[in-house]
């Protein structure tokens, strides 16, 4: 009988850690990548800001096609300069595992990786459309209450994710992923050695292409917290995107549109 009982309360210390065992770690992932990514070809603008102790140093708008490749399950990526002057025209191409980068200036398509920053402490690989659950296999560690950018509370499932594929951006994540909504709260990010690179935290969730969908992140320097980029998701669209464009040699042309 004394046995029963420690079996009948070690079974209810696990059902308040893990309340939803239902849900697997990894229909976790993918019900929060609904969430960031709408499920039709579409385009966003991204404008990335720079800040230093909370004053503006830098900003850079980016307009981002992407599209589901069928065979794959994950997304195809089209990254267009918008702003400033100087960098319109540069488009980034994510072609199956292979970034290329075009200038206008040069002529020339080069290979890059998505850990390349393109400004402050947002490199290439945080704005392009992914789905994590095809590149990480996840964890479930517990349920945790967290604290958002702005000191609100959320009730999470605490996740550890590692990398199980060459088209993962980084080695390891950890997710905090809010319970009930599958919203994304906030996430910190490893690499290969098992540095922690940066901390992000997704904010302002409203309505766009038919979902709930954060407007906003937050990334911040792992090291100086007075160091942080803003990325502003704005001006959702459906847009048919044609196979071709997802091809090296489109890029020339797409700079120019």
């Amino acid at each position: 009988m004394k046995l029963l009982r420690t079996i009948l309360v070690a079974f209810a210390l696990l059902c308040l850690a893990f309340p939803a065992a239902a849900q697997s770690a990894q229909e976790i992932i993918a019900a929060s990548d609904k969430i960031r990514n709408p499920g039709v070809p579409f385009r966003v603008t991204n404008t990335l800001s720079e800040y230093v102790s909370g004053k503006l140093r830098n900003q850079n708008v980016l307009v981002v096609f992407s599209k589901i490749d069928k065979a794959t399950g994950q997304f195809r990526s089209v990254v267009r300069y918008a702003e400033p002057a100087r960098d319109v025209g540069k488009t980034i191409l994510l072609d199956g595992k292979v970034l290329w980068f075009y200038d206008p200036a040069s002529k020339s398509s080069v290979r890059i990786s998505a850990q390349q920053r393109l400004i402050g402490q947002a490199s290439i690989g945080d704005v392009l459309t992914a789905n994590l659950a095809l590149d990480y296999a996840g964890t479930l560690l517990g349920v945790e209450t967290i604290q958002d950018s702005g000191r609100q509370e959320h009730q999470t499932w605490h996740l550890d994710m590692k990398a199980i594929g060459e088209n993962a951006n980084y080695n390891r994540i950890e997710a905090w992923i809010e319970q009930g909504t599958f919203y994304p709260i906030k996430a910190k990010f490893y690499s290969d050695s098992g540095r922690l690179l940066k901390i992000l935290y997704y904010r302002n969730f409203t309505e766009q292409l038919g979902g709930i969908r954060p407007t906003e992140a937050i990334i911040i320097d792992s090291v100086d917290s007075s160091l942080a980029t803003k990325v502003s998701f704005s001006d959702y669209r459906t847009q048919e995107i044609p196979d071709s464009w997802f091809q090296r040699d489109s890029l020339p042309r797409l700079s120019r549109e």
